[in-house]
């Protein structure tokens, strides 16, 4: 697949590592060969750390193709990617980079490959500056699933800062064409769950006192709604290392949109503090009136960028990480977005926003 080589700055928007997961996995889709440079510019550390090096070498795996310059610490790297081959592939952070940054960049590649994929990814599971495994099992799973494809979600083992060692296996086949979405519509909160976790050394009370606090959070303002947040113990044989987060979900009526709120505690953080911080980001994002919520946004991009047809999604404030997703999407893939602020008369006084795109109605030739 020889061809032009793309040049993508790893500076521009967000500066981070979400470029390098967009631009390789829409040049693994595409046939582009890619060049990286200035990778992860805008970060305190610049360079591919052991998660960006592990998601790139797993992608060049994928399609047995010709990965240069990556290693640690590296800030430009140059790909040319081959046919997408289904099968099992490992990708091992070695640390407790997310396993979930790992999906991100792997499962549109597994969706237009010739056999069904197994990928075992280890690493972190629930770890800072990333989606929570609890997180894409509970919301980005059932969404993203709208776009006309299923994929199986085994968490083997849990993984914390800063040991890592967590392993998920995700298990999908690959579709002709991906379906566009439609999630404008935002129906009414029907009920709140959650679970909040203790993993290692840390004793189960912390796990109560997160859960109550989030609940003592969310019924100051709104009152007569079913809200369960299950208190956890990881059992030491499915959790690796000390660890203990919360996840919230909200559940919508009929439409069966999600939304979250999640967080983690730190070393010198109390279990109050990080459960009402995590309702307090779910609560901002059922007041901003959208049906994706902020860390959604992004996620969706590229699926809506592949699709046949319109996608339309609404939400709040459209993030950086969305406007970068956005930006490579429409350099790479040449899919056309648009982002409008929404005109509904129940959103007038809401920063609320409709982002449309015309997809490229990528096909397999595979299936």
């Amino acid at each position: 697949m020889a061809g032009q080589r793309v040049e993508v700055d790893g500076a521009v928007l967000e500066g981070g590592g979400q470029i390098l997961r967009v631009s390789t996995a829409l040049s693994c889709l595409l046939g582009l060969p890619l060049r990286v440079q200035r990778i992860r510019a805008g970060r305190s550390s610049p360079g591919l750390r052991p998660q960006h090096l592990s998601g790139l070498e797993m992608i060049r795996d994928l399609c047995d193709g010709q990965l240069e310059g990556a290693e640690i610490g590296s800030t430009e790297i140059t790909f040319t990617p081959e046919k997408i081959q289904g099968g099992t592939h490992t990708a091992d952070t070695r640390t407790a980079g997310s396993v979930c940054l790992l999906m991100q960049v792997s499962m549109p590649c597994v969706l237009f490959a010739a056999s069904p994929s197994e990928l075992h990814l280890k690493g972190g599971t629930n770890a800072e500056m990333a989606p929570q495994i609890d997180y894409t099992v509970m919301v980005f799973k059932p969404i993203v699933e709208k776009f006309g494809f299923k994929f199986n979600c085994d968490i083997k083992m849990r993984g914390y800062y800063p040991r890592g060692g967590g392993e998920v296996v995700i298990r999908m086949s690959p579709v002709k064409q991906l379906n566009p979405i439609n999630l404008t519509d935002r129906g009414s909160v029907t009920k709140i769950h959650g679970r909040s976790f203790v993993a290692g050394v840390l004793p189960f009370k912390v796990a109560k006192e997160m859960a109550a606090a989030a609940v003592r959070c969310i019924r100051k303002e709104i009152r007569d709604l079913y809200v369960n947040i299950q208190p956890v113990q990881e059992s030491r044989d499915q959790a690796s290392g000390n660890g203990s987060g919360i996840i919230l979900v909200a559940q919508r009526s009929w439409v069966g949109l999600l939304w979250a709120g999640s967080g983690l505690i730190k070393r010198g953080v109390n279990a109050d503090k990080v459960g009402i911080e995590a309702a307090e980001m779910l609560l901002a994002n059922l007041r901003h009136g959208g049906a994706v919520d902020e860390f959604l946004q992004d996620q969706l991009i590229i699926f809506m960028a592949l699709a046949n047809g319109v996608s339309r999604i609404k939400t709040g404030p459209v993030t950086l990480h969305t406007q970068t997703a956005i930006h490579f999407a429409e350099q790479l893939a040449k899919a056309k977005f648009t982002v409008t602020k929404s005109e509904e008369e129940e959103d007038a006084s809401k920063d609320t926003y409709v982002i449309e795109c015309q997809g490229i109605g990528m096909t397999n030739s595979n299936v």
